[in-house]
């Protein structure tokens, strides 16, 4: 198995639930400007190794997602900025460049410590 992102949660803004319903999560290097910062879990790491591709895993804590699809952008925002939003609804188009589209299922709500991890087979 092939490590291509990998980080860990250090401090989850007080908004992160409310996107919950959406299916849906931000990602954000902790050094996210204040307004954005109360809607994101915060990381520090920011190394990509390599690019994610459709057919990767994402896993949070222990639970894996495949990845179905990717913005034309999230390599780019994710190792510049190591900003990203997870859509959890297993759509084949991200509506959004900046959106990892990953399987339909019950989301793991995050918490601090978790680590993230993208990952091929």
């Amino acid at each position: 198995m092939e490590v291509i992102y990998q980080t860990k949660v250090n401090k989850l803004g007080p908004l992160v639930e409310e996107f919950y319903d959406e299916k849906m999560m931000i990602l954000f290097k902790e050094d996210a400007p204040a307004e954005l910062a109360e809607y994101c879990i915060l990381h520090s790491e920011n190394n990509l190794n390599g690019e994610i591709k459709k057919g990767d895993t994402l896993q949070i804590d222990h639970h894996n997602y495949r990845i179905t699809a990717v913005g034309s952008a999230v390599n780019k925002n994710l190792s510049t900025l190591g900003h990203i939003t997870l859509k959890f609804n297993g759509e084949e188009e991200p509506d959004l460049p900046g959106t990892l589209v990953l399987e339909e299922k019950e989301m793991n709500h995050v918490q601090v410590g978790n680590v993230i991890k993208i990952s091929r087979d």
